[in-house]
């Protein structure tokens, strides 16, 4: 029988990519070609079955994939976003959680409030029943090309987004995990080699580097049997870039494998860390940067 091969550097399109519409919004719609997150390729084999997980910025790119991949896989989803702007891309990341028979409850609202997150953690404990996973991947981004230009607010905005509310939301839902549960934040290639034109997001991400794996001894240590770990994403074809990264049409071009990941090919990864496989991975990062060095 023949065996079929995916090459990765052809798996999935190849950059130079077609000129990108405005996407300040970081809306799913503007991408060309369109982000894969699995609709039409993730199969699952019941590895999160009746599980119940939260999922920060779950409306579109990597968080869209996870949604999809975890429904599969067996689990509901609460879906937290961030304002009416990404509404229909939640809208339609719910409809394929309720596609694969699952429960999908979506929840609006800005993590950096911690009166929000104490708030997501609720309605999960009401609509899902409990919590099983909490996936904090949520971000924000600017591309600066000076120091200069990095204003104090936009310093703040992006600790308070992208490490702050990770803070917020592990405590307010570690007393309702039990053993068994699972934490896996999302970091960035940046924490390894960060580049030189996002320094608040590179600083960010080292910061949730050093945060899974020190919350990861203080739960189990503590007998919790909590698990924390991290995936440090590399160059992956998403929203954010096509909104942030100037000439996102050579996004990818310079990783070893060519060209920028998929979502859906992180995915993967999640599911693997929140499964029952990956019981002794724990303050661990797993790197997703198409061969990008992160040691």
């Amino acid at each position: 029988m023949k065996i079929e091969k995916a090459n990765p550097h052809t798996k999935y399109p190849v950059p130079p990519y077609p000129k990108q519409k405005e996407n300040s919004l970081a809306k799913e719609d503007k991408l060309n070609p369109p982000a894969n997150h699995g609709e039409d390729s993730y199969t699952g084999n019941n590895r999160l079955k009746d599980k119940r997980a939260i999922i920060t910025g779950g409306d579109s790119g990597i968080g869209k994939a996870i949604a999809i991949a975890f429904a599969r896989e067996g689990a509901d989803v609460l879906i937290s976003y961030l304002g009416d702007e990404e509404i229909e891309d939640a809208k339609k990341t719910a409809k394929y959680v309720e596609d694969a028979g699952r429960k999908a409850v979506l929840v609006k609202g800005d993590i950096r409030s911690e009166a929000h997150c104490k708030k997501i953690i609720s309605i999960a404990l009401k609509a899902l029943g409990g919590i099983d996973i909490l996936i904090n991947n949520a971000a924000f981004q600017r591309s600066r090309g000076l120091t200069a230009d990095i204003t104090a607010a936009e310093w703040k905005q992006t600790f308070d987004t992208n490490m702050h509310a990770m803070f917020y939301l592990c405590k307010a839902a570690e007393k309702h995990m039990e053993p068994g549960g699972s934490i896996i934040n999302t970091t960035s290639v940046n924490a390894y080699s960060p580049s030189p034109d996002i320094l608040p997001y590179a600083a960010s991400k080292s910061a949730i580097q050093n945060f899974t794996a020190n919350l990861n001894q203080i739960l189990l240590m503590k007998g919790k049997g909590i698990r924390v770990n991290a995936v440090a994403p590399g160059s992956i074809w998403t929203p954010l870039i096509s909104a942030t990264v100037p000439n996102p049409e050579e996004f990818g071009k310079s990783t070893p494998i060519g060209r920028p990941g998929q979502p859906v090919e992180v995915a993967h990864v999640f599911v693997f860390l929140a499964a029952k496989e990956a019981a002794y991975i724990a303050g661990a990062t797993i790197p997703v940067t198409g061969g990008m060095i992160t040691i």
